[in-house]
């Protein structure tokens, strides 16, 4: 199993819904430095802890560099190499600087987009069981539709990087916010 800092608490940032990007009334979490990744297959060790933690359907690559939202899922992207800088929570979101250990978990209706990455930048995304995953573009048409299909979004059972105990679980039940 990959090797989880103890007690790690993520930075939790609720981004507003600016007209076009819904963002979610759930917080973004980012756990820096949260996964000890100095192996020799920082890929593998990543997949391992989010399949460990009921997150699978995973990917490797990058973000996109297009300002993007997914309305139907959760999603988790851990940084296995090199770094980048993303801008979170659309336009008038914030940039976060990634660097290799990093997870950052997105509430369905987060925008995402990469700003600039090193040329060995590579992430590993992951969903909870559900719907599969589709890329949202930020228009009008499609902001209405994503206010009726967030609310929609199940739950995750667990915290991709901490478990049955994360952070996760009680940051984004709705009676502790």
């Amino acid at each position: 199993m990959a090797t989880v800092r103890e007690k790690i608490e993520p930075q939790a940032i609720v981004f507003k819904d600016d007209g076009l990007v819904p963002n979610n009334p759930m917080p973004f979490l980012i756990y820096k430095g949260a996964v000890d990744v100095a192996g020799g297959h920082p890929e593998e060790t990543i997949e391992k802890l989010f399949g460990a933690n009921g997150w699978g359907d995973m990917w490797r690559n990058g973000v996109y560099d297009y300002l993007h939202y997914h309305a139907t899922v959760h999603e988790a992207l851990g940084v296995s190499s090199g770094s980048a800088r993303v801008r979170f929570g659309g336009d008038k979101g914030k940039d976060f600087d990634l660097a290799p250990g990093d997870v950052a978990i997105l509430p369905a209706g987060t925008g995402h987009q990469c700003i600039s990455a090193s040329d060995d930048f590579c992430i590993v995304g992951a969903y909870p069981p559900g719907p599969k995953m589709q890329i949202t573009r930020p228009t009008p048409e499609n902001h209405a539709k994503a206010l009726k299909s967030i609310p929609q979004v199940p739950m995750p059972p667990t915290d991709p990087v901490m478990g049955n105990d994360g952070p996760l679980l009680h940051l984004w039940n709705p009676r502790h916010r």
